[in-house]
C-alpha cells in the first residue's frame, strides 16, 4: 500500500460524485454498511451526508450516549444533490454484530440478495422466514447488494474469533454474488494523540498502519481496501481533512459498486 499525505483534491472527488450516473437510469447503487455495534456506521452515513451537501448533517440516527446496538431495522438513507433530486446510490444501515449477539449471519445473506424489506426489525434469535411480510420473494436488481463496508473502529480493533468467523463466512458469500468489499475504520483519531490534532499524516502513522495491516489478517480484506476516516459527531464545522478522508472511501465504494453493477449486466442478471 502507498502511504501520502493529504493531498487529493477534494473539489475533484465532489465533481466526480456528483457527475456519477448508474449505467441504467431505473437502478441505484447499493452500498451495505456492515459492522461491530457502536462502530459508526450512522455516522458514516451522516458524514457522507455532510461533505456532499457542504453542511453539518444528521439524518440516520446515532447513538453517541452508550455502547449498545441503536439501529435495529433495515433502513436505506438516500443522499439530496444540488437538483432536489437523489444521487444514484442508497446506503443501507442493518443492526450490528457483536459477540453472542447481533444480527444474524443468515440475516445478512438475504439483504446481500435483496430479499428484505425496508423497516424489518432484526431478530438476534432467529432469522427472517419466508413467510414473513417482510421477506421479499422476487426482488428487484436495485434490491440487492452491490458492494459491502465493513465498518470498524480502529481503537477497537480487538475482534472476537466469533465476530470474525462470521465476517469470513459473509465475504465468503458477496464473493459468491461478485458484490464488492471494502473496510472503512473508524475513530482513528481516538487512536493515538497526533491525530485528534492533525490528520493531514495520517497514512504515515504506524500505530495505525499496524491496526489495519491486523485487521486486513483476521478477515482478509486488503490493505488498499481498508480506508481510515474521522466521521463528524461533535464537530460544528466542516473541516478540510476529515472531508479528504471520507470523500476517499466514497468515491472507491462508487468504484467498485459500478463495477459490481457492470458485471452483473454482462452477466444478464444470473446472480
Amino acid at each position: 500500500m502507498i502511504y501520502f499525505f493529504l493531498t487529493r483534491d477534494n473539489e475533484a472527488d465532489l465533481k466526480y460524485v456528483k457527475n456519477y450516473e448508474m449505467q441504467f437510469k431505473d437502478r441505484e447503487l447499493r452500498i451495505l454498511l456492515l459492522g461491530h455495534e457502536s462502530a459508526g456506521k450512522s455516522s458514516f452515513i451522516n458524514s457522507v451526508q455532510t461533505v456532499l451537501t457542504g453542511r453539518i448533517y444528521a439524518l440516520a440516527s446515532a447513538d453517541c450516549s452508550s455502547d449498545k446496538m441503536f439501529t435495529k431495522e433495515y433502513k436505506t438513507y438516500k443522499v439530496r444533490n444540488e437538483y432536489s433530486s437523489f444521487y444514484p446510490f442508497v446506503f443501507c444501515d442493518i443492526m450490528g454484530m457483536s459477540e453472542g449477539g447481533g444480527v444474524l449471519e443468515e440475516d445478512v445473506k438475504m439483504v446481500l440478495r435483496g430479499h428484505v424489506k425496508e423497516g424489518y426489525k432484526f431478530d438476534p434469535a432467529a432469522p427472517l422466514d419466508e413467510d414473513n411480510e417482510f421477506y421479499k420473494r422476487n426482488p428487484n436488481p436495485s434490491d440487492k447488494v452491490h458492494v459491502v463496508v465493513y465498518v470498524f473502529a480502529a481503537d477497537k480493533l480487538n475482534i472476537s474469533e466469533e465476530v470474525v468467523q462470521k465476517i469470513r463466512s459473509i465475504r465468503m458469500d458477496a464473493s459468491s454474488l461478485n458484490i464488492a468489499q471494502i473496510a472503512v475504520l473508524t475513530k482513528i483519531d481516538q487512536l493515538c494523540p497526533e491525530m485528534k490534532e492533525d490528520l493531514r499524516n495520517v497514512y504515515v502513522l504506524q500505530q495505525l498502519k499496524e491496526k489495519m495491516e491486523k485487521f486486513s489478517a483476521a478477515v482478509g480484506i486488503p490493505m488498499n481496501c481498508i480506508f481510515p476516516v474521522k466521521n463528524y459527531h461533535e464537530e460544528i464545522d466542516m473541516k478540510k481533512d476529515m472531508n479528504t478522508l471520507i470523500f476517499s472511501a466514497l468515491r472507491h465504494i462508487i468504484h467498485c459498486g459500478d463495477d459490481c453493477n457492470t458485471l452483473r449486466h454482462s452477466h444478464n442478471e444470473t446472480l
